[in-house]
């Protein structure tokens, strides 16, 4: 059927309006959508992690993200980003991958940049190797020493292929001590042979990050009513 010269305008209008009407339901839609994502984002506990291996390594991350063990990994420094449940509750966890330079001659440590970043540190040795133990030694107190993380923000000391123990350098008494004495935690495992190590050292790290946010929140909460009561008082005495 056609539509009369005097009637199309009417309908064109009509039809107009009709597709207005869902572009803006399209539209609406998807800004719930964007707003639900942001929504999900800043409900899941972000938890910051650097893994720094002292020896050129096989890839714990890596290792914990994909279950597979990768051999040799080389100098490659990566970012990775991977959601966690513990307890029931989601965490947004990002890992920042580093190797500590290879030259014999270096005194290098974390980056200040990585300092500022992160929430926990891993620092990987190999116990085959004594001079990487020396070096997990140097770096815990570096770390200690500098400003940017406080004494309170967790470490863990990892002695990696514990499988070659025939070739052992570093006994597992001396890892512990020193970790013990730095108080620091402590793991050996080996990547190589299971995954369960590796996801024990991972879990580890991320209650200690939880313990170390809980009790700066308590602490700041504390100061507060302590502020809250001086006033009161001073105000009494005026």
């Amino acid at each position: 059927m056609e539509i009369s010269t005097k009637l199309r305008p009417m309908f064109c209008c009509l039809e107009q309006k009709m597709l207005g009407s869902q572009v803006s339901t399209k539209l609406n839609l998807t800004l719930n959508a964007e707003i639900f994502v942001m929504f999900l984002l800043s409900i899941l506990l972000s938890l910051r992690i650097i893994l720094y291996y002292i020896y050129l390594s096989a890839a714990l991350t890596v290792r914990f993200l994909t279950r597979r063990f990768i051999g040799e990994y080389g100098d490659i420094e990566s970012i990775y980003s991977h959601i966690d449940k513990t307890d029931g509750r989601e965490i947004a966890l990002n890992i920042w991958d580093s190797l500590y330079p290879q030259s014999c001659e270096t005194t290098e440590s974390i980056s200040d940049k990585q300092m500022q970043w992160a929430d926990g540190v891993i620092l990987v040795y190999s116990i085959c190797d004594r001079s990487s133990f020396e070096v997990v030694r140097q770096q815990v107190q570096l770390i200690r020493q500098t400003r940017k993380l406080s004494a309170s923000t967790p470490i863990i000391i990892v002695g990696n292929k514990r499988d070659l123990l025939h070739q052992r350098a570093v006994s597992s008494e001396e890892g512990r001590l020193f970790a013990l004495s730095a108080a620091c935690g402590f793991f050996e495992i080996s990547a190589a042979e299971t995954y369960h190590g590796v996801l024990l050292v991972f879990h580890e790290i991320l209650d200690l990050i939880k313990e170390s946010k809980a009790l700066k929140k308590g602490m700041v909460g504390i100061k507060g009513i302590v502020r809250s009561v001086s006033a009161v008082f001073g105000k009494k005495r005026e």
